[in-house]
């Protein structure tokens, strides 16, 4: 026998062979309230021994949560049916459900449970530990046999979940183990590793799970991916580039995008971690890099996988480089001038640099480099790094000696690509650019445009953090570290500011001041904590744990499914949907014909290309819009005599010139709903028989 014949054979013995009227009202009850059982025992724990008790529910907490999303991914790789979807004459005591069958949720997550409470029998005399063990387990098998008895696993499934179980809480236990002892000698750095891991792991599940569909910026950069260049319209190739990677290792899909955001997310830290050690100590490190996982408008960027995510970390990346060659050039220097007695100055022949020299100022024109090739608010580094040598009497000197000028060289190099781009597509970007800037639009005083930058910056930081942030700015920059952290801080929000009072400015545009804000509200009130009055401290927890709850609160919008007009993440639900709806068009459609997908929104083009089946190309059609990378691409003019399916948002009409273009069209009104709310309507239009049609021109760039 096949070892699925000896599976199924068991199934079959244990469903209907041993089938009886008290398993019957038993096993039910079991397989759908076994977890009252876990809660349970967890306040018998409590009420016996709370001290002792708070790690192995916290450890059985954590390995329930993993063991339950590692099944879940076990499931969507094996594919494999419940016996209750492909067997006949199955004793089905419970709903049969349309999910994968190994291994059993049910099964990890009790043999998870058992493994992490019974670290609580640590130390306990050995009868009531044996005692305790045996119960547990006892438990654990129990509602692995309940899930085969109800119809709904084969035995297989059960035996390789009860192994994922163990397994998931055996690693948690010892991470636990060994973070326990790491922490009594490094505690910071412990502490920063664990946060790490949490949010990276935390992430994971959350892109996995499926929460919310790609956001039409990360579908169009998907699309860039599809059609790799040097550069693109509006942005620089590198999110094209790194999707593309992130693509070509895990596929075509939300995982295979979004997990760069979390890459990037957590480097960024790390680097946040790394600089703040060097500017002041490991405490400050910590407390700045784990803040920035808890803004707002940063933990957006490590689930949305968007330019800021990859961009933050070059930012960081190069402060870090910056700051390491400057003071190695001041190193030198002081080497120098020990050893022969007196000042040289920097420029003279004389002084010799160290190789590491080279390396740092050329690795720090890199980093700026791939940072300009991700966004071009990446050149701000050259004014605000400029402005730091330039009123810093210990570094002053350095603007006289080669490395900077090769840094720049070295970034321009790096950047070429993008001008070569430019060159040979009538410098579109430079144009784009300056219409978002507002360039033409000369010298205008907007107070509500003013009020709306302020007000976003509140929001997307916390008022509380962002005040307390310019405080410690401003409190520190006479200090070595402090006027570091100041240059490369506040003219950024200076220049934004005065900005948005000629024109609106996008909340995300002053991002990277921030990051060397961070270390100095660090430096100033966490590494300082116990000398920090008591007024102050209260103020430092409440900002930390409003960003906390106002961050938790935005993962939570989705699954509560809010109206569209109250929720935020409503622009980034129904999706997949509206994929799905014009999937089916497609199929009826193609039975008469070649066809093509169009609208006429970039963003909904898009979105379409990479939820409708078979991941289409689409187009983009140019109706008086503002131009698009769509526009450069391959149009569908020559697609003469093929059908279309034309996609816009909103209830409305197809325009004139596109109906003329056709023979035909009928129209059918989509609405996606969730919790009996309508989220977004679209109008879908099926065409016949594309005749051609006279594109117009760009109202702008």
């Amino acid at each position: 026998m096949s070892l699925h014949e000896i599976d199924t054979f068991l199934f079959s013995y244990i469903n209907r062979g041993l089938q009886n009227s008290i398993l019957d009202v038993t096993m039910p009850v079991i397989t759908d309230k076994y977890y009252f059982l876990a809660l349970i025992l967890m306040a018998w724990l409590l009420i016996r021994d709370k001290k002792r008790a708070l790690v192995p529910i916290a450890l059985t907490v954590i390995s329930v949560a993993l063991s339950d999303w590692t099944s879940n991914m076990l499931k969507h790789i094996i594919e494999r049916l419940r016996p209750c979807n492909v067997l006949e004459a199955v004793n089905l005591l419970v709903g049969c459900t349309d999910s994968f069958s190994m291994p059993s949720n049910h099964a990890a997550n009790a043999f998870a449970a058992i493994f992490s409470l019974s670290y609580r029998a640590t130390g306990e005399p050995a009868d009531r530990k044996r005692w305790l063990r045996r119960l547990l387990l006892s438990i654990a098998v129990v509602v692995g046999f309940s899930r085969v008895y109800v119809g709904v696993h084969y035995p297989a499934d059960v035996v390789v979940g009860a192994f994922t179980g163990i397994i998931i809480s055996i690693l948690v236990i010892n991470l636990y183990k060994w973070a326990y002892l790491r922490y009594k000698l490094q505690p910071y750095n412990t502490v920063f590793l664990m946060s790490m891991l949490f949010f990276i792991l935390f992430r994971l599940y959350y892109i996995t799970s499926g929460v919310v569909d790609l956001s039409p910026d990360e579908a169009h950069y998907w699309e860039w991916s599809r059609r790799l260049d040097l550069s693109y319209y509006s942005k620089g190739p590198m999110i094209a580039y790194l999707i593309a990677v992130g693509a070509a290792i895990f596929g075509d899909n939300v995982f295979g995008i979004r997990i760069m955001a979390v890459i990037f997310s957590a480097l960024g830290s790390i680097a946040l971690y790394l600089l703040g050690k060097r500017l002041f100590d490991e405490r400050t490190g910590a407390a700045a890099a784990i803040l920035m996982q808890i803004i707002p408008l940063y933990s957006a960027y490590g689930i949305l996988f968007t330019i800021d995510s990859p961009f933050i970390f070059f930012w960081i990346l190069s402060l870090l480089l910056f700051w390491e060659a400057v003071t190695g050039a001041q190193s030198a220097e002081r080497r120098a001038q020990e050893k022969l007695g007196f000042w040289i100055p920097a420029s003279a022949g004389r002084l010799r640099r160290p190789n590491s020299d080279f390396s740092l100022w050329f690795a720090l024109g890199i980093s700026i480099g791939l940072g300009l090739l991700t966004k071009y608010t990446m050149a701000f580094f050259y004014v605000c790094a400029f402005l730091f040598l330039f009123t810093s009497s210990q570094y002053k000197n350095i603007l006289r000696t080669k490395w900077p000028y090769l840094s720049f060289l070295a970034s321009l190099v790096v950047f070429s690509p993008v001008i070569i781009w430019n060159f040979s597509n009538d410098w579109v970007t430079v144009r784009h650019t300056a219409g978002q800037a507002h360039v033409a639009e000369g010298f205008n005083i907007s107070i509500i445009s003013l009020a709306e930058f302020a007000g976003s910056q509140l929001g997307v930081i916390t008022p509380v953090i962002l005040i307390l942030l310019v405080y410690a700015l401003f409190k520190l920059r006479k200090e070595h570290a402090g006027h570091f952290l100041f240059w490369f801080s506040i003219p950024f929000f200076l220049f934004f500011l005065l900005k948005s009072i000629q024109a609106k400015v996008q909340a995300n545009w002053a991002l990277p001041g921030y990051a060397a804000g961070f270390i100095a509200f660090s430096a100033l009130f966490i590494a300082k904590w116990e000398a920090v009055r008591k007024g102050l401290r209260i103020a430092v927890i409440a900002g930390i744990t409003l960003a906390f709850f106002i961050t938790a609160a935005a993962y939570c919008l989705p699954v509560l499914k809010l109206p569209s007009g109250l929720d935020p993440s409503s622009r980034i639900r129904g999706w997949e949907e509206l994929g799905t709806e014009v999937s089916r068009l497609s199929d009826e459609l193609s039975a008469e014909g070649p066809l093509f997908i169009f609208s006429d929104r970039y963003q909904v083009s898009s979105e379409l290309a990479f939820y409708v089946k078979g991941q289409p190309v689409t187009y983009c059609a140019n109706m008086d819009r503002r131009m698009n990378q769509y526009d450069l691409w391959p149009g569908f003019n020559n697609l003469i005599h093929f059908n279309a399916i034309f996609v816009t948002i909103n209830d409305v009409q197809i325009p004139g010139e596109l109906a003329a273009a056709f023979d035909g069209c009928d129209k059918e009104r989509f609405d996606v709903s969730t919790s009996g709310r309508n989220l977004r309507s679209y109008s879908i239009f099926t065409c016949y028989d594309f005749k051609g049609m006279q594109q117009k021109g760009m109202s702008s760039y």
